[in-house]
């Protein structure tokens, strides 16, 4: 028979809660982003109340000692043994409705979650004014289970309070008490537990959880780090979502904040960056290996270890958390030509990005204006190709690796120079873009390279006098965006000659950043009606410029549909390198 890696555990909803209590189970803290619809608690409830089974309960053993403090709900009596690998939700709903405690929402705020009974008819609802209202509900299930309750005089006042609302009959008297009591000994439900040896590594305790797990979810290593974080390094998670929920609304009274246009963080996210710049590392399930104190060659746990490896994550965080840093960075993006996240379609390129310009930084001492240019050109590069959007932790291993061999800020600068000269070739330019910009896609990375290009060149917006760069300020809020996407070939006179696929109508090639005001003006109308009126505004010089950097051939709306679209591709391209040699 194969080693069996777990041990089924039986408990009852009472002892879990009272282990969460005293730390014997490892919930993280109560006031974290709780995530689940309140009608899932509701059900859940629901289901236990009928006896039907929740399915089981997947934990981790440590493995540790002693020698740190206990996560989760307050004052600890005890070191957590068991970390919840699956059905955290589960348990921080039952804890929060049970204990009577308040949650963190996705949205930072504070809030209950008030499950409402009906005892005749013995349904479940999430709770609200008319229930409230209502004296045939218990608004609030919570009340059942505070300390002192006695669950007689509550039954009695239930029943006094709904008398002065209408007769009861001694069926229904019978019938709510005992619902009441029923629900009163949920604390009594059985509940399974799986419990993983804590010498299963990580990937083995992955396989199993989507193994048992109906849906297949991928387990998420970061979800393993923030927990270990949680046990040994509180404050630190702390930090990571504190910093995560200022970032997500502005500043008041002009206080420092990390607050941006670029990226509204999650604590996985910055944890990534922190690996990165600490580690040298984008896998996550390396880390998780050191920061458990593991000896990835003897297999061995050691609190040495542990304590080593998490005092260089401390201090990468550190410089991760810095607002200095953190906004100084922005600058990069800025000059790479994108404004703001608008125009960006992948995250991970700018948390890589940030990680290479905080090593840049710190590790090689390179001059900031020459930091900020390079690592400028990288997320050009990285935005253009989708460098970091497939397989994103090993190609950005692949970046780490290549900088072991550097030694000063020279090698620094010269190994990412490398690196995006092999990817912008000639061919690159002049072959496999334009043959990428033949595409449809409502965020194509051609694209919004093709408007940054426009920001670092300063051209200005197609048959206007105003700047792109001034009419993508992210700061400037109005009820319509100051520029549209607009359809040199209009689409309604595309289907009037026969042009109907919405492949061929959307091409990257035929649109145009134009002012909202001249898109409602150019209408439907054909190109060879409305370009020819809008041009006479301008001097041939100005036309000139504009078509140059919009990439339009001479007398464009007299072309052909199809060769207009092959024209411009190459001169789209032509224009996102014209503006990525500007980032010098």
């Amino acid at each position: 028979m194969a080693d069996v890696l777990f041990k089924k555990v039986d408990y009852t909803l009472k002892k879990l809660i009272e282990d969460i209590d005293v730390g014997e189970i490892g919930l993280p803290d109560i006031q974290r982003p709780f995530v689940w619809p309140r009608a899932k608690v509701r059900d859940l409830f629901d289901s236990m109340y009928r006896g039907f089974p929740i399915g089981y309960l997947l934990f981790w053993e440590n493995g540790y000692s002693d020698a740190h403090r206990a996560i989760g709900t307050g004052n600890k009596q005890k070191v957590p043994r068991l970390l919840i690998v699956d059905g955290q939700q589960r348990l921080t709903s039952l804890y929060a409705v049970i204990k009577g405690v308040h949650v963190i929402n996705e949205k930072y705020h504070e809030e209950r979650i008030r499950i409402a009974f009906h005892p005749l008819e013995e349904k479940f609802e999430v709770s609200n004014s008319a229930i409230e209202k209502d004296a045939e509900w218990i608004a609030d299930v919570s009340e059942l289970w505070k300390p002192g309750t006695s669950a007689y005089q509550f039954i009695q006042n239930f029943l006094l309070r709904l008398k002065n609302r209408r007769s009861l009959s001694p069926e229904e008297e019978r019938k709510i008490s005992t619902s009441i009591d029923k629900l009163i000994k949920l604390l009594d439900y059985p509940i399974t537990v799986l419990e993983i040896s804590y010498s299963v590594d990580e990937d083995r305790v992955a396989e199993i959880f989507v193994r048992i797990n109906s849906k297949g979810t991928p387990l998420n290593q970061a979800d393993f780090i923030l927990t270990l974080m949680s046990v040994f390094w509180d404050e630190g998670r702390k930090q990571l979502e504190n910093f995560c929920q200022q970032a997500k609304r502005p500043p008041i009274d002009k206080k420092a904040s990390p607050y941006n246009y670029y990226l509204l963080p999650r604590p996985d996210q910055l944890l990534r960056v922190s690996v990165a710049l600490g580690f040298r590392r984008a896998r996550l399930e390396y880390v998780y290996s050191l920061l458990r104190g593991k000896d990835l060659q003897t297999k061995q746990f050691s609190d040495e270890q542990r304590e080593r490896q998490f005092a260089i994550l401390k201090k990468s965080q550190a410089y991760v958390l810095d607002l200095q840093n953190w906004h100084e960075f922005f600058y990069v993006l800025k000059r790479a030509g994108y404004s703001s996240s608008q125009f960006i379609s992948s995250e991970m390129s700018i948390l890589y990005t940030y990680a290479l310009w905080l090593i840049g930084k710190l590790d090689f001492n390179v001059d900031h204006h020459r930091l900020r240019n390079i690592l400028a050109r990288w997320f050009f590069m990285a935005a253009l190709t989708g460098r970091y959007t497939t397989s994103p932790e090993s190609r950005m291993e692949q970046d780490l690796a290549l900088l072991r061999s550097a030694q000063t800020a020279d090698n620094f600068v010269d190994i990412l120079n490398q690196q995006i000269e092999a990817v912008f070739t000639s061919d690159y330019w002049e072959v496999t873009l334009p043959n990428e910009l033949e595409t449809a896609a409502a965020r194509s990375t051609g694209q919004f390279a093709y408007y940054a290009a426009l920001c670092l060149l300063n051209a200005p917006v197609l048959y206007s006098k105003m700047k792109v760069s001034d009419l993508l300020d992210p700061s400037v809020k109005a009820k319509k965006a100051a520029l549209e996407r607009h359809h040199l070939f209009p689409n309604e006179y595309l289907q009037r000659i026969g042009i109907n696929e919405k492949r061929i109508i959307n091409q990257t090639a035929n649109s145009a950043l134009v002012e909202w005001s001249d898109n409602v003006e150019i209408s439907d109308h054909p190109p060879r009606d409305y370009a020819p009126k809008l041009e006479q505004q301008f001097s041939a010089d100005e036309i000139k410029e504009m078509y140059d950097l919009h990439a339009l051939p001479e007398r464009w709306y007299e072309m052909e549909y199809h060769e207009f679209l092959k024209e411009r591709r190459k001169r789209i391209a032509d224009v996102i390198r014209q503006g990525f040699e500007k980032i010098r």
